[in-house]
């Protein structure tokens, strides 16, 4: 009896019969060619597809996924790098670090920042002026120093309550900052207080001494109080530094290049310095600062040569080589932090801020200038009134400095 296909005539659905697993189709792969059946798929109208060459499941090209990232023919291709998704990623990742190493940073150096200085204490203060300004005090403090310290650092021996080695008033401005310095021997009358633990308040009895004097009978806040009242500045920020941490810090940062224009010695600092640019480390920088009995007018130029270091340490401490560099820049922040005493308003903003105006004064942004004496009585340099007015003015109104000082 003869076989009747069904799908052969009209009316009959043709389904085609599934392939083998062998032969299944690949994504993107060809099907191999079928061998004859024994009949024409065609003349019997029958077509399964299978000795056509057609292509199951192709794609656009040779088999291939060009426009889906894949490279090469047929499968097994290997994405090509996605460079952009790649850079992209990188950045990303880069910008996180940064941040949580900032934020870790500003975490770090804020609980180690010393606020101990209250100015609210201060009583009977002058109006606050456009701008900021800063009282930086240099103190002989030997808190935290060994005996060999000590030795090395020429500091003799220790002192009841400390004293103020080095004045100085920043004022940072529209018009670039303005660093004054106010000589140790500065003739002051002390005004009325309240004490700084005794909370006591002491009438002003018109008794002059000098200004460093002050800091050694009441800290900090009398040293303010005598210098607003003194001068009618407002003082915003008080930052005050000691032996040991002026030393560490300097050899933080690998020692500061000084050019020293003329040798001197002096026995009592332990300075002994050739003209010409130098390294000093932190014994040196210190020795540096502190002497005076080298100089014909003693005082007034060790006050010039602290402004100097100063701004030169602000300087070199800014470089991308200190600031980039986390073995160096962590080591010098917590140098400088270990001895640094300011006000409780004081933030690390406000720090920076210092010290950024601190580095103009050198950069040619900014003044320096003595505090402007007319004479002296009982060894005690006087202020000149008149300048003395007309500079607070100057620095009060935010206007440029034209006050020169005459020494």
């Amino acid at each position: 009896m003869p076989q009747v296909r069904r799908d052969a005539g009209s009316g009959y659905p043709r389904r085609e019969p599934p392939l083998p697993p062998s032969m299944s189709p690949r994504r993107g792969a060809g099907v191999p060619p079928q061998q004859s059946q024994g009949y024409d798929a065609y003349e019997n109208g029958y077509d399964s597809g299978y000795n056509t060459g057609q292509v199951y499941g192709g794609g656009r090209g040779h088999g291939g996924y060009g426009d889906d990232g894949y490279d090469g023919d047929g499968y097994g291709g290997r994405p090509r790098p996605r460079w952009g998704r790649r850079i992209k990623w990188t950045l990303l990742t880069l910008v996180v670090v940064l941040l949580v190493a900032s934020v870790g940073t500003y975490i770090w150096a804020n609980g180690k920042l010393r606020r101990e200085v209250d100015l609210s204490k201060v009583i009977d203060r002058p109006a606050t002026g456009s701008g900021t300004n800063y009282l930086i005090v240099g103190t002989d403090s030997r808190e935290g120093m060994t005996d060999d310290m000590k030795q090395k650092l020429h500091t003799g021996g220790p002192t009841d309550g400390g004293r103020t080695d080095s004045m100085l008033i920043l004022h940072d401005g529209s018009n670039g900052p303005t660093l004054i310095s106010l000589p140790r021997d500065s003739n002051v009358e002390i005004p009325s207080y309240v004490g700084s633990t005794s909370g006591k308040r002491f009438p002003d009895t018109g008794k002059h001494t000098k200004l460093n004097a002050t800091y050694a009978m009441d800290g900090p806040t009398l040293l303010v109080r005598t210098i607003e009242s003194n001068t009618h500045l407002h003082i915003d920020h008080y930052v005050e530094i000691g032996f040991a941490g002026f030393a560490n810090l300097v050899d933080a940062l690998g020692g500061v290049e000084m050019d020293i224009p003329q040798a001197f010695k002096d026995k009592d600092s332990g300075a002994d310095f050739k003209a010409g640019t130098q390294t000093l480390d932190g014994a040196q920088a210190l020795a540096f600062v502190r002497t005076r009995h080298a100089f014909a007018t003693q005082d007034l130029q060790r006050t010039k040569n602290q402004q100097k270091f100063l701004a030169t340490i602000a300087k070199q401490a800014a470089t991308p080589g200190t600031v980039l560099n986390p073995f160096k820049l962590y080591p010098v922040l917590g140098a400088g932090l270990d001895t640094l005493k300011v006000d409780k308003d004081m933030s690390l903003w406000d720090l920076g801020q210092m010290f950024f105006a601190m580095k103009g004064v050198t950069s040619g942004d900014g003044k320096s200038m003595n505090m402007p004496v007319s004479g002296s009585v009982g060894g005690n340099l006087v202020w000149d009134q008149a300048k003395l007015k007309q500079l607070v003015q100057q620095l009060n109104s935010d206007e440029p400095v034209t006050v020169a000082s005459n020494n």
